[in-house]
């Protein structure tokens, strides 16, 4: 993929940049004014939301026939958006948060960095390293997307 290294340099700037944030303090006044406001927690949630949601159509166009044309031109998309998800998580919260929240934040970066350091930069014909990274992805995906549902649940039912 032509972009691949484009893709890769913003994915790892945007994460080294919100792990820097949060080391040095960093805070944009204005932006945690934003999300301490239950109305703006819940969009920028469901922005996430719709961006994971979104991250999931690609294995649709692998797996159904019909949608198969259609893989090639996400897979690319996919990347993309990957690679900006920092901002987005950023926009949402600043902080890693706690418990099963800082799982969430660890395991949602941990996700990006895997697809950041994906298979077209690693270059490798052997079917194992392709297997192996393709499970931890995904296995990674549904573990987010789980803890996604608890976050979810869990806001909506204290609130």
């Amino acid at each position: 993929m032509k972009n691949q290294k484009v893709i890769t340099i913003i994915g790892l700037v945007l994460f080294c940049s919100y792990i820097l944030q949060d080391l040095l303090g960093f805070k944009i006044a204005s932006l945690e004014k934003l999300q301490s406001q239950e109305m703006y927690k819940r969009w920028s949630g469901l922005a996430i939301a719709l961006f994971i949601t979104f991250q999931w159509f690609l294995t649709f166009t692998r797996i159904i026939p019909k949608l198969k044309k259609h893989s090639v031109k996400l897979t690319e998309i996919h990347k993309w958006i990957g690679a900006f998800s920092p901002i987005l998580f950023y926009l949402h919260t600043t902080s890693y948060g706690y418990g099963y929240l800082a799982l969430l934040s660890y395991v949602f970066f941990a996700n990006m960095l895997l697809g950041t350091i994906n298979l077209d930069l690693i270059k490798s014909q052997k079917e194992w390293i392709f297997k192996g990274w393709m499970i931890a992805h995904v296995s990674l995906s549904m573990l987010i997307t789980a803890i996604l549902f608890l976050h979810i649940g869990t806001v909506f039912y204290y609130k």
